[in-house]
């Protein structure tokens, strides 16, 4: 990665500016699942270590419809920060002006400020540079660690690093090292594996993926509107009608590049308890039934495809996991996943959705890097660059 970090930076005596990723979900004003602060702590301790005057944390939360709502405010992140820093944390119910400024002044030197969540503010989406500029009043130096923002230009994640010495901490350092690599220079056989519902959303991610991975292996969904486009029947499955020419497409382009499902699990309703049967794909779906998992033998299949593979990249589930009886899919690659890493092979699963299945497989710990960012680690599989990275200062 070519861009400073915080480890290039003195930070001694400054007050930095780090723009984390606490978009965490909460309910009854608890946080349910702790991931995305836990991932911050490193950098925020690496920070603590340089002996700064103050650590000013900002970060959005869900999508509140313009304006202040304590629904989505950042607070419950406070208790749950504190307890994993060792630490106290302050919070201040604002993002910028007077309130804050003195808030932070008010901070014993070293001291730890979580800001209001800065979607509070029209000007966050919308990078305006006025809103930009009012944070970087609050720091001598912009830190950014939400890799999970880091392909949206909002004010806090590209706006601010162009008014203060701007760098990366040590997630956002980590994701792209990972990401990066596999995608850029990557240990073969690379193999990825696409899934989730829509081909729509990972068009590009395949084209730019068949020039670089030697076999994609593709489940989920969009696995359906590829047979679609066969001329398959898919009875109520899920089917992108308005993909299907794209889908003919990038199966004439793959040459043999695509791996897709031989078998899979169809239910005659979208439900836990729904009936069930085991098909293979070429008799096609029958009327009122559904396509919800790949089936065993493509889990075989997979499973031969990734025997031999050093890299591989994983986003989207290969079904629906969280129904139970169509979890098996997802599941069984996430197990073969860890057993290559065992093996020696680098895996990175791409955030969302992937990152959930393996966290719920009870495997996140391995395989070897599991995203913070759903949103910008497929950016990055489709070749783009990401606004919030490219805003840092060049080492």
């Amino acid at each position: 990665m070519n861009k400073k970090t915080i480890r290039d930076v003195d930070l001694q005596g400054k007050r930095v500016l780090v723009r984390v990723d606490f978009n965490v979900p909460i309910e009854d004003g608890k946080v349910t699942d702790e991931t995305r602060i836990t991932a911050a702590v490193p950098t925020i301790r690496a920070i603590l270590e340089q002996q700064p005057r103050a650590v000013i944390l900002m970060s959005h939360l869900g999508r509140p419809k313009g304006g202040p709502d304590p629904k989505y405010s950042l607070r419950p992140t406070v208790e749950v920060l504190a307890k994993h820093l060792g630490r106290e944390v302050a919070f201040v119910d604002d993002l910028i002006g007077e309130k804050v400024e003195q808030a932070i002044n008010a901070l014993p030197p070293g001291g730890v400020i979580i800001l209001e969540n800065t979607r509070f503010y029209a000007g966050e989406e919308k990078n305006d540079p006025e809103l930009a500029q009012q944070l970087a009043r609050l720091g001598d130096v912009y830190v950014n660690d939400a890799f999970g923002s880091a392909h949206r230009a909002h004010a806090s994640t590209e706006g601010v690093a162009r008014f203060l010495p701007a760098v990366a901490g040590l997630l956002m350092e980590k994701e792209i090292e990972f990401l990066g690599t596999a995608i850029e220079n990557p240990r073969r056989p690379f193999v990825a594996i696409l899934g989730g519902a829509k081909i729509s959303d990972k068009i590009g991610v395949i084209e730019n993926l068949l020039n670089r991975a030697d076999r994609i292996l593709i489940g989920g969904g969009m696995a359906n509107t590829f047979f679609a486009a066969q001329g398959l029947p898919m009875g109520d499955s899920l089917v992108e009608q308005e993909a299907l020419e794209t889908a003919k497409g990038l199966l004439g382009k793959a040459s043999g590049k695509l791996v897709l499902p031989v078998d899979a699990v169809i239910a005659d309703a979208f439900d836990a308890n729904a009936n069930t049967k085991t098909i293979r794909v070429q008799e096609g779906v029958p009327a009122g039934w559904r396509i919800l998992d790949i089936g065993p033998q493509t889990v075989r299949l997979f499973e031969e495809q990734l025997a031999d593979a050093m890299t591989v990249v994983w986003n989207g589930p290969m079904g629906v996991f969280e129904l139970a009886p169509f979890a098996k899919g997802t599941f069984a690659v996430a197990q073969a996943l860890a057993e290559r890493t065992a093996q020696g092979a680098v895996t990175v699963i791409g955030g969302g959705d992937s990152a959930a299945a393996v966290n719920q497989a009870g495997l996140a710990d391995k395989v070897t890097h599991v995203s913070t960012g759903g949103g910008a680690s497929l950016e990055m599989l489709e070749g783009l660059t990401l606004p919030g990275l490219a805003a840092l200062n060049d080492k």
